[in-house]
C-alpha cells in the first residue's frame, strides 16, 4: 500500500469509527430519552442528533458529492440554539436522516482515490487553495469526524 493510500484509508477508518460510535449511541436510546438534557441547562440529545445530521448534510456540497438532502434542518439545528418551545421532527425522522446522510457520504468516501481526498473542498477558492493546499477534502472529513467525537463526549453524560 502506498503512503497516499494509507493516509486515505486511515481517514476513512477515522470517519467510519466516529459515525459508528455515534450511531450506536443514538440507536440504544429509546425515543423518550432523546428529549433528555445532556446536563442541566444544556442541549437535549435530540438537538445534537439533528445538529450532527444537518452539519453532515452541509458536507455534500462542500465535498462536491451532491446536493443537500435535509436543508430544512438548518433552522432548528444550526441557525438557532436548542429551544424547548420549538416543534422538532420526530426522533425516527432524525435517526433516519442521520443514517441516510452518513451512509451516502461514507459510500462516496470509499470510492475516492488518494488524489480525490486531496482535492480542495468548495468552501475554498482555487486561488486560496494554491496558497493553502491543506484546505482539502481530507482535512474536512477529519474535522467532521472530530466534531462527532466532541459531541459524543457530551452525550455520554446523559443519564441512562
Amino acid at each position: 500500500m502506498t503512503t497516499p493510500e494509507l493516509f486515505a484509508k486511515s481517514a476513512l477508518l477515522n470517519w467510519e469509527q466516529a459515525i459508528g460510535r455515534a450511531t450506536a449511541f443514538f440507536d440504544k436510546l429509546p425515543d423518550e430519552s432523546l428529549f433528555q438534557n445532556i446536563a442541566p441547562g444544556k442541549n437535549r440529545v435530540i438537538y445534537l442528533l439533528g445538529h450532527l445530521a444537518a452539519v453532515h448534510d452541509h458536507m455534500l456540497p462542500l465535498l462536491n458529492i451532491g446536493e443537500r438532502h435535509y436543508p430544512h434542518l438548518d433552522e432548528l439545528f444550526i441557525s438557532n440554539p436548542d429551544n424547548l418551545d420549538a416543534t422538532l421532527p420526530e426522533g425516527r425522522e432524525l435517526r433516519k436522516a442521520w443514517k441516510d446522510i452518513n451512509e451516502y457520504i461514507t459510500n462516496c468516501l470509499r470510492d475516492w482515490s488518494p488524489e480525490e481526498w486531496l482535492q480542495r473542498h468548495t468552501a475554498v477558492s482555487p486561488e486560496d487553495f494554491e496558497k493553502e493546499p491543506h484546505r482539502n477534502r481530507f482535512t474536512l472529513v477529519l474535522s467532521r469526524a472530530r466534531h462527532v467525537d466532541y459531541h459524543l463526549g457530551q452525550l455520554i453524560l446523559v443519564k441512562k
